[in-house]
């Protein structure tokens, strides 16, 4: 290693903490951390391998740090943003671009040179007095061609400790892999601390640089800001996979089991914020592999994917026994668990909205002591628990998780689902028929209406293409050519389906049940299985009702009636052809890159649409479709 690295690092590191840099026999890794170490200037340096006895150091720390604190149930601990640090900071977070790097209008960067001149200044001195964290991780399971080592720097131990539950330990990986240049880089530091929480958070930054593979984070606590590997790394995994010809989705994995009793097919899925995504990975008797984020690769001609973590950091309001069984389960026995910004009641346990037990009258919340009716300091209601508050356990603590989590290879992909909250326009299932008019018509124009607990007005149709529009670090036209790339040389091809858990009748009412997304689910599982027909419609495929009428009764003991069918799944043709209109007016104003393919296949569907008009009218029945087929 160079002497001038060595220097700086001796100043910081005892002995044993040295020798496991030095063990890793990499001069990048070495440089990475002796350049932050100059800049941060921390009062010592901790070294986390993937020994028990150091991620038990970390969850020591956090202790003695008052990052977090223990619980009554064993293994429990709570941590509390600052009251002004609950979420991710989409305002500062933003992409270092070089001028001649164009991403989209609509994706916030800053200039690469004056952005890392920025953040550098800010984070000079920013750990003194304080340890820093060096931990190594792994994206994707250990050994596999989906690897990608990331190291982490971090002076909050909260930070550190979560990584450990949501990542696989990576140091070894390293070590196999001596040498290796190419690994995602992680700064970040909580900044000046006040009452234990991040205090300048209006120096709060989120920075990407995507040339470097690096992020770095300041001046905040909150996990989505600070947990680098998470959507932070998404952002840097996006590019990669563009480059080597890979896809990284904002998609769970699951699996469903077949009526055989022994078949399982595997799904991906990705749904935006509030549409139904951890409860349909989470659904009773099924399998889960991940929830959030996924790395899929074209492997010996067939579609496999993985979950990049090993853990779940979740929203935990209204998880409760009813709705989410098994991970309300998971979070009130005894296991490793982190809960952040909850309310921790008299009795030392947490508690959160929609847990379905009476609520508290008093506790301990993010904003001190709390009582009902209590105000913040910007004169809004305290509710007793945050509502973007979070429970961080690793998925093998579930009892529904899969047995192939860790499988080096990944699972085989049968199907790909897509979803969006949909009041007035979509059936509750389709599939598409074929690849490209899937990913085209209905991947690449994802609409998702606002709910109640977002700002601004309810019902608002936002357009987030795969659900991954947040964290697009490509091009979206280059995004989408990936997509329908990624199949060119696969003899296996997924199918793809769309689901719509929220559409509504006449009376405003929904139409469909809470659990009635697991009989959708069985459906295209068989489907994928080639054990159900279909009903061919101008849009996709519809399951028929005597498939369905079976697999309620099945699945949910259901009785389910044809008027119940036919109000679900009739085809609104007028809003249909509205919303082809809305998503090319998108492409066409907004997106400089368009592919020609897209807006020929939305064309071409809308005149499908037409003529099923001009034949039966606005509204057509899915009996009529039925009995018109070729």
């Amino acid at each position: 290693m160079k002497q001038e690295y060595m220097d700086i690092l001796k100043d910081k590191c005892d002995g044993k903490n040295l020798e496991k840099l030095e063990a890793l026999k990499n001069e990048k890794v070495f440089e990475f951390v002796a350049k932050y170490v100059k800049l941060c200037n921390p009062a010592s340096i901790f070294v986390r391998t993937d020994s028990e006895e150091d991620a038990a150091y970390l969850r020591g720390k956090t202790l003695e740090n008052a990052e977090e604190k223990t619980l009554k149930t064993e293994g429990h601990s709570v941590h509390f943003d600052g009251y002004y640090d609950q979420a991710r900071d989409k305002s500062n977070t933003k992409y270092l671009l070089r001028p001649d790097e164009v991403l989209g209008s609509d994706i916030r960067s800053e200039d690469r040179v004056k952005g890392l001149k920025e953040i550098h200044t800010l984070l000079e001195n920013m750990m003194a007095g304080k340890e820093m964290y060096v931990c190594f991780f792994c994206l994707g399971p250990t050994g596999s061609k989906f690897s990608i080592p990331a190291v982490q720097i971090t002076d909050s131990s909260y930070v550190a400790h979560s990584e450990d539950l949501l990542y696989r330990s990576g140091y070894e990986e390293f070590r196999k892999n001596e040498n290796t240049e190419r690994f995602f880089r992680f700064v970040h530091s909580a900044g000046a601390l006040k009452n234990g929480v991040s205090s300048d958070v209006y120096n709060r930054r989120v920075y990407i640089d995507l040339e470097k593979e690096m992020v770095f984070s300041t001046n905040t606590q909150y996990a989505g800001n600070t947990v680098g590997l998470k959507k932070l790394s998404m952002r840097l995994a996006i590019k990669r996979a563009s480059e080597e010809g890979w896809l990284t989705e904002h998609m769970f994995v699951m699996g469903v089991n077949g009526n055989d009793g022994k078949r399982v097919t595997y799904f991906t899925g990705s749904f935006p914020s509030a549409c139904g995504k951890t409860a349909t990975a989470m659904l009773e008797d099924e399998k889960i592999i991940g929830d959030d984020i996924a790395y899929l690769r074209e492997i010996d001609g067939k579609i496999r994917a993985v979950n990049v973590e090993r853990g779940i950091f979740g929203i935990i309001q209204n998880v409760s026994e009813k709705s989410d069984p098994e991970i309300f389960e998971a979070l009130t026995s005894p296991g490793e668990v982190i809960f952040s910004n909850v309310l921790v009641d008299s009795d030392n346990n947490p508690r959160w909205l929609g847990d379905g037990r009476a609520e508290p009258e008093r506790g301990v919340n993010f904003s001190g002591e709390w009582t009902n009716g209590k105000k913040g300091p910007d004169d809004n209601e305290v509710f007793f628990s945050h509502k973007n508050a979070r429970y961080t356990i690793k998925l093998k603590n579930l009892k529904n998780c899969d047995e192939n989590l860790e499988n080096p290879e990944g699972v085989e992909i049968g199907g790909v689902i897509y979803g969006g909250r949909d009041s007035d326009t979509s059936v509750p299932a389709l599939q598409s028929f074929d690849w490209e008019h899937g990913i085209l018509s209905q991947a690449a124009a994802i609409e998702s209406e606002t709910t109640s607990a977002t700002l601004g007005a309810e019902g608002v149709r936002k357009f987030n293409l795969m659900a991954n529009l947040d964290f697009l670090s490509i091009p979206i036209g280059r995004y989408i050519q990936n997509n329908l790339d990624i199949v060119k040389n696969a003899e296996k091809i997924p199918l793809i389906f769309h689901v719509n858990y929220f559409l509504k009748g006449e009376d405003k009412e929904y139409l469909n049940g809470i659990k009635d997304k697991h009989v959708w689910l069985k459906w295209m599982e068989l489907r994928v299985a080639g054990e159900a027909d279909a009903i061919k419609t101008p849009t996709g495929y519809i399951p028929k009702y005597e498939d369905l009428k079976v697999l309620f009764k099945q699945v949910l003991d259901k009785e389910y009636s044809k008027e119940e069918y036919e109000e679900q799944f009739k085809l609104r043709i007028r809003e249909n052809i509205a919303k082809i209109e809305r998503i090319k007016a998108i492409y066409q104003k907004k997106v400089f890159d368009t592919p020609a393919i897209l807006i020929k296949t939305l064309n071409d569907q809308k005149k499908r649409l037409e003529d099923c008009q001009n034949a039966n009218g606005d509204y057509v029945s899915p009996f009529v479709l039925e009995n018109t087929q070729d």
